[in-house]
């Protein structure tokens, strides 16, 4: 049994270029590692392009998230504030909690015991 080259992956990361290609030119089993490395390289290089573009897309898409959550925030923000508006036009008149049939105390808060 032959024990497999190890030397590729520290040679790569740690090496100059020029050790490298020496080792690479006396190991089979290092050139054909870096064969593939080098195809995976080339692919990537290739997709790259259509990676960027769907980022730009994304981009968009949360522009468009915020700016939705802005509008509906603040929409929601002035119905909220508004229920008195709302509760005279339904009603004639703005409801309070004791015409909920709440337990009041003398400013209006609801009474606890």
């Amino acid at each position: 049994m032959t024990k497999k080259c190890e030397k590729y992956e520290a040679l790569l990361q740690f090496s100059d270029e020029a050790t490298l290609m020496a080792h690479l030119e006396e190991c089979e089993e290092c050139r054909a590692e870096h064969e593939k490395m080098q195809r995976v390289s080339e692919l990537i290089k290739e997709v790259k392009p259509l990676f960027n573009k769907k980022q730009k897309y994304t981009k968009l898409k949360v522009a468009c998230l915020l700016f939705l959550t802005l509008v509906g925030g603040a929409t929601l923000e002035i119905t909220d504030a508004n229920y008195g508006i709302l509760d005279t036009i339904k009603y004639g008149e703005e409801l309070t909690l004791e015409d909920l049939g709440f337990p009041v105390d003398d400013y209006g808060m609801i009474k606890v015991d």
